[in-house]
């Protein structure tokens, strides 16, 4: 995976294939999830923390009642890279297996 920058029109391909609630720039790509309750949303951070350790690539996470809102940029190459965009669709992988909000 490359961690090489990528242009808007690359952002914006990206984004159309990832949950609807993503929004991004070449600076960063962010979403919020609301989950059933404060303790799903604790075991999402549990759940991806793994996978983001397998990568070598940690998001940004904060971590309030029962909403996670997540931020994915590449600090070392200035802005979002493939390697963002693949994490992105982690995230939403692993939101999927777990109960969000009404």
């Amino acid at each position: 995976m490359t961690a090489e920058p990528i242009t808007q029109a690359a952002v914006d391909t990206a984004l159309a294939a990832l949950h609807p609630d993503w929004t991004g720039s070449t600076d960063k790509l962010s979403r919020s999830i609301e989950f059933a309750d404060f303790p799903t949303a604790v075991e999402f951070v549990n759940r991806l923390a793994p996978r983001c350790e397998a990568m070598d690539h940690h998001p940004d996470l904060a971590l309030s009642w029962r909403v996670v809102d997540v931020t994915l940029s590449t600090h070392s190459a200035g802005g979002v890279t493939g390697l963002d965009v693949t994490l992105a669709g982690i995230v939403d992988e692993v939101a999927g297996t777990l109960p969000l909000a009404d």
